[in-house]
């Protein structure tokens, strides 16, 4: 599972060796923290998919890692098991429009990321 660093500027997103295979990518993803928009906790990240594979590899409700296409832009996936929570980070003026990514440390990034309580949303819900 991919290695996940806050920085006091950025969000580094460190891949495996087999993850970058899979998703076509050289590179580990970095995000500037001025870019993150919102950040969404999900119990179901398949719902949030959009667009078209391209590159990247996927297996129905189990895998789906790379860039999915859609009308307007492009996002990141990095979404393994049905079980598992996942974070939807929406990003702006990037590479990528959104990058939705499933881990258990779900609730401790956005804490790490100290992102306004106004922003955090869990399964597109505003928590009050």
């Amino acid at each position: 599972m991919a290695d996940l660093h806050v920085h006091s500027d950025r969000l580094e997103i460190h891949l495996t060796a087999a993850e970058k295979v899979l998703a076509f990518k050289r590179e580990d993803l970095v995000l500037p923290r001025e870019s993150i928009r919102s950040v969404s906790i999900t119990e179901d990240p398949w719902i949030w998919i959009r667009g078209i594979r391209a590159p990247g590899a996927a297996v129905p409700l189990t895998l789906a890692i790379g860039t999915w296409k859609f009308h307007g832009g492009k996002d990141f996936l990095l979404i393994k098991g049905k079980q598992r929570a996942a974070v939807v980070i929406d990003l702006e003026g990037e590479e990528y429009s959104r990058v939705i990514m499933s881990t258990p440390h779900a609730a401790k990034l956005i804490e790490t990321l100290r992102v306004d309580i106004n922003d955090i949303a869990v399964d597109g819900e505003i928590i009050d």
